[in-house]
């Protein structure tokens, strides 16, 4: 009873830190002591609300529900009562027009955005981190450390994938859920930590002893962008959401007794 009972603070906790920290931000931004850090933080979640928003999602939803709805309108209104004919031309003429509208602007418009995204949002984590920036030793462990934290995600990506196929009502997607909120919750601390100078190795430590904040932590971005079947408008909202959760880690402070 005592370790459910922790348990559930312990993710309580973690889901409030990372709530709260989204009222916080603005907080943040009048307390920061370099007025340029400030507005460089503004000015990045601007820039990734209106990449992620304005520009990929909208025009997703647009060609979706808007261009492809009145394109079949039309076809319906030319062809009238022919309905054996408009079935046939919008059986491949959707389908075409969807092929080349994915393979010549959302494909391309999600690989620029993944990379200005991983840009932006260093940016956003540097400018918001408040402590002394720790360098690791040299270069080669940096580069070693990168290389092994991506692996690592990939792994744990690929693991929260696997177990949504477990057999039993529920319990898959229940998996592949807790393990998507501890990999964002990752994500949003490692900018801090890296900036702290914590090694992978002591950053995955960490969160192992203290999983059931972690869990909270991301468990709002993860219900959020899990409850959306399209994997790429999944990763538009992401993308929106994410550097505010990067602040909220910053101003966070874990709860290091929870698990």
């Amino acid at each position: 009873m005592y370790r459910i009972k922790n348990v559930m603070i312990g993710v309580t906790s973690g889901a409030m830190d990372a709530i709260l920290g989204l009222f916080a931000i603005r907080r943040v931004i009048v307390d920061e002591r370099n007025a340029k850090n400030a507005s460089n933080i503004m000015k990045r979640i601007f820039e990734c609300i209106v990449l992620n928003g304005c520009v990929f999602l909208c025009s997703i939803l647009l060609f979706n529900y808007v261009i492809l709805g009145c394109l079949h309108s039309f076809i319906q209104f030319i062809f009238g009562s022919q309905d054996g004919v408009v079935s046939m031309t919008w059986f491949w003429l959707e389908p075409t027009l969807s092929y080349f509208f994915s393979v010549f602007w959302v494909l391309p418009l999600f690989l620029l955005s993944r990379v200005v995204n991983a840009l932006w949002f260093q940016d956003i984590a540097d400018n918001a981190f408040r402590g002394r920036h720790q360098n690791m030793r040299n270069i080669p462990v940096i580069i070693a450390d990168t290389l092994f934290s991506l692996l690592t995600q990939i792994l744990f990506l690929i693991q929260s994938m696997v177990v949504e196929f477990i057999p039993i009502p529920l319990l898959g997607q229940m998996a592949s859920l807790f393990h998507i909120s501890l990999l964002y919750s990752l994500y949003s601390f490692e900018y801090k930590w890296f900036n702290m100078g914590w090694e992978l190795h002591r950053r995955l430590h960490f969160i192992e002893n203290n999983w059931t904040y972690f869990l909270g932590f991301g468990l709002p971005l993860a219900f959020v962008t899990y409850v959306i079947p399209n994997y790429l408008l999944s990763g538009a909202i992401f993308s929106i959401f994410f550097p505010l959760f990067i602040i909220s880690a910053n101003e966070a402070r874990p709860r290091v007794d929870a698990g």
